[in-house]
Formats: structure tokens, sequence, C-alpha cells
């Protein structure tokens, strides 16, 4: 990763910020690649989304809604899924989009060789499957489950997925290796220099989906402005220089900045968001695979006052996978972990600990907790006798190790989730199979999986509340708070919104003349 110091910063935005119609973006880390769902992050999903689309998105309230489709209709038994797609939709490269490149997409997605994040998402691993994919016409697509399930088009939404993006099949080199995304998108991708920016230029043959106003990933998505620069920068102070200089139109800074860049007079919007900031324990470890161990680790954090320190008194203490604004966040949801330094000592010697060192992993993103979470962590299990270090990976690397299973304790922040179920599947499945997954226990799976099969709100709330009393006794991790989303924005852009999946959007933003 490539540090700017603030002048270098300047002179390496001096082109971008002399076009009027740029908007320069700063990311906390560099993308992973340009391919939609593969080798992805966070900052990788949140670009490429502005290049690609796909059948259905979510909207402003996280349900989800047709996009490239215009309609969709649900067979009475819930296994045939008809998509009728919007006419008029190109490419990037000028081509129509049919119903033949829907397919094309699907079954390159499906290939193991393309080693999609969410292949196992659809082929039967974690229950949902995907039997048939077909083209009845050019503007018609239908697809085909195995048995009913409640959150098959929540899956297609979702952005670690890249909403199932439709790609022209010239996305590909002449040898089947990945090129660019030639998507559908508002904007196309027009040069990406490692480590240091993605540009992104509007497409001036977009076809926005109906609607007046923006509306998630659906809705009105024109491309007002004519680039859009994604800048890597991980450095917080160069990140606040270039938005207090006008360098930088748009960023998240971490929450202690917030009230000085309220009095900068700067743009300073905040939104509610699924994403969860916590930490992981690796219940395969020799040491904590005992759960008294867990919960002792547990019963040792203040957590009030941890998540109070980090997010500057914005954030709100949540222990469970469903997040403070979902309807599903009850009464039970509330239960939490208690800070018990009695309850500790008596964990640690039935659990025979005998002051072995415990590994923490954790990162320095400035635009979140892992560093400052990992530090107040420390110090509390120091202080109920339990000894820990702190080991700081670049977030490559720390990705690479939490997709492994490669820890003991992890600082760690899953993206947003609308769906409960979603949210559960981020982080609970079988770790033979899924090493990255934290919380391996059958019963939880089946019960998750029954989420998915029914669309009763009731029964999915007696649902979602069994597994969080259930998460709570196995303590594989504890999530700590949700992010509140902070963006700093210049005032020279008009229309920038954060919003619940924590992610900028840039199509319905115009530059101030």
């Amino acid at each position: 990763m490539i540090r700017f110091s603030a002048s270098a910063l300047a002179l390496a935005l001096l082109c971008g910020a002399a076009q009027a119609q740029t908007i320069n973006v700063a990311l906390n880390a560099d993308i992973r690649s340009t391919n939609p769902g593969v080798n992805r992050d966070d900052n990788t999903d949140a670009v490429v989304l502005h290049m690609v689309e796909g059948l259905v998105g979510y909207r402003e309230n996280g349900a989800v809604a047709p996009l490239l489709a215009e309609s969709i209709d649900v067979s009475q038994d819930g296994l045939t899924y008809t998509f009728h797609l919007r006419k008029g939709v190109k490419f990037h490269n000028g081509a129509a989009m049919s119903s033949a490149d829907v397919l094309w997409s699907w079954n390159r997605y499906m290939d193991a060789k393309t080693d999609w994040r969410c292949k196992p998402e659809f082929d039967g691993r974690i229950g949902l499957k995907v039997t048939e994919a077909t083209v009845p016409d050019a503007s018609t697509f239908v697809m085909k489950l195995e048995k009913p399930s409640a959150l098959f088009l929540d899956t297609m939404a979702r952005t670690d997925c890249a909403m199932v993006a439709i790609l022209h099949k010239d996305s590909l080199k002449p040898d089947g290796s990945w090129d660019k995304p030639i998507g559908t998108g508002p904007f196309q991708l027009a040069d990406w220099r490692r480590g240091e920016f993605v540009l992104l230029k509007r497409f001036d043959a977009y076809t926005s989906p109906a609607g007046d106003k923006r509306d998630g990933y659906v809705g009105s998505k024109r491309p007002l402005a004519a680039e859009v620069k994604f800048l890597a920068i991980a450095d917080g102070a160069t990140v606040k220089a270039g938005l207090m200089s006008g360098a930088l139109d748009v960023a998240d800074v971490p929450d202690e900045d917030v009230p000085e860049m309220k009095k900068s007079g700067l743009q300073v919007l905040t939104a509610p968001s699924a994403t969860k900031h916590g930490i992981l324990l690796q219940s395969r470890d020799p040491l904590l695979g005992d759960v008294r161990m867990r919960q002792a680790i547990m019963a040792a954090f203040d957590q009030d006052e941890i998540v109070g320190a980090v997010s500057n008194g914005l954030g709100k203490v949540n222990n469970s996978a469903v997040y403070v604004t979902s309807p599903y966040y009850d009464e039970v949801q509330k239960k939490r972990y208690t800070h018990d330094p009695a309850r500790v000592k008596k964990l640690l010697a039935e659990a025979g600990y005998k002051g072995e060192t415990i590994k923490l992993l954790a990162n320095k993103r400035s635009t979140v907790p892992s560093y400052p979470i990992a530090i107040m962590a420390q110090a509390m299990l120091q202080a109920a006798g339990i000894k820990a270090d702190i080991e700081i990976l670049e977030w490559a690397t720390q990705l690479d190790r939490f997709s492994k299973g490669n820890y003991q304790m992890m600082s760690f922040s899953y993206s947003a989730r609308i769906d409960p179920a979603q949210s559960y599947n981020q982080f609970s499945g079988p770790k033979d199979k899924l090493p990255s997954k934290v919380w391996d226990n059958r019963e939880a799976d089946a019960l998750i999986e029954k989420a998915t099969l029914v669309s009763d709100e009731a029964e999915r709330r007696k649902i979602f509340d069994q597994l969080h009393v259930m998460m709570l006794a196995d303590a594989p991790l504890i999530f700590l708070y949700n992010q509140v989303d902070t963006a700093v924005v210049s005032k020279r852009l008009q229309g920038f919104a954060p919003w619940v999946a924590s992610k900028p959007r840039l199509w319905e933003v115009a530059v101030a003349k």
C-alpha cells in the first residue's frame, strides 16, 4: 500500500482535482480486483458495483427489488423464478444485453474455475440450490430451485456476491482469463493503478432503472459526474488533510475526527449501518476450544467502555447478529455478555488456564476500529489475568488469515447484511468445508436454513431469537456494536448520502458548478 503525505496527496490528486466534474473519494485500502465477487472485500464491492449490476438489488430499506429485471414471476410452489429483463440496457462496449448474457454470466459464476465467492450459496452446500437456468427467449431468464427459499432473491442481491452481476463475455481475455468488467452500470473502468487509485468514467449510454430518486442500488442511478476517482489512502491524517484542503470530496473518517470535521464547515453525514465490529475466537484452537475459556474472555470485557471509546460515543453495544434498526431486533436480541471479573476467575480455573499467551490479530485501517478495539481488549484481558499479545497485520494478510481460519483471536469487521439469516450465514457453518466460518454448530446451521425457507415474520423472529441465545452460550465471537457510518463530504457535492449497506454510491451525485 502506498501511503501519501499531505503534499504527495495534493500532487497525486492535482489532475483529478483540476477537473470540475471529477469526484475524488478516499478508500482506506486499494481494491483487490475488478472481478465481481472474486478476490473481493468491502472496498472492492463498493467500487465494482458502480460498474456492474444484477437482476435484483437492495432498496434503501433493505428490501429486494428488480434491477436489470423489469419484473419477476414466482411459481406457486416457490421453485421457479422467471425474470423478465428490462429493454434497452447496454453494456459498456455498446452491445445490447439479452438473456444469453445472463445465462453466460451465471454459468461462469458456477464454474469452479471462476472461484466466485458465492458459489457455495447456490450449489447446495449451504442449503440453497439452483438446479436449472434456462432462456426461453431473448428477454426472459428462468431459474429453478431444488426447494423453496425465502432468501433466494436476497442472496441474488448480496453485495459480496456482486449482485450476481451480468457481464458481457468480452470481460474475459481470449484465453478465458479475467480482463476487466464490461457491465451495465452507470460508470465504466477507465484506469486502475494498483496501490494508488481506480478511475471510473461516466457511461453515457447508461439506461437507469425507473424511479425519480435514488433507492439503494435500484431506483434512479444517473451518472451525473463525468468521473469518479477512488484513491487508496491508508493514513487517516492524510485523508483529513485532503478533506480540509478540498483535494478529497468524500471520505469515511474515524469517529474521533467527527467533531473537528463539523467545525471545519464540511458536510458530516451519518447513517445507522448493518456493519458489525467485534472479536472472533477460534474454537478449534487447543486453548480456545474450551467453551469456558471463551466465556471467560467475554466476561472480561467492559463493552460499554470499549464501544464508547472507539466510537466516540456514537455506537451502542449490540452482541446480536441482527443490527439495531432491523425490524427483527427485539428484547431477546438485546441480551448480551456482562462484565464479571469474579466469573472470569471461576471459568479460568474450571478451564485449567495456566497463563498461556493468546495472540490477537488486528489491522490499522483508519475507518474500522480493529486496532483500538484490540488495544482495549488486550488491557481488559490482562487485567482479568489472561495474557494477550497483539499482532498488527496489513489488511490483505489479515483477510487471508481469516479465510483460512488461521488465528486464535481477531479484531474483525463484517460487512453489512440486511436480512438476519444472511448475517448469520456470514460467520456460521462447518469449518471443515469453509475454514472462514467462526460458529461451527450444526443445530445453528439447521435453524439458519429454516429461516431461509419460511417467510412469516413472527416465525422467523422466533428462530433468530433462539439463535441469539445459542450464540451467547457458545461464545464463538463477540459482536460489540454496529457501525454508525460517518461520511465527510465537500460542499461542492450535491446528493451524496450514506446508508445501511455501508458503501458509497456516486450516482445521482452532482458537482456544483
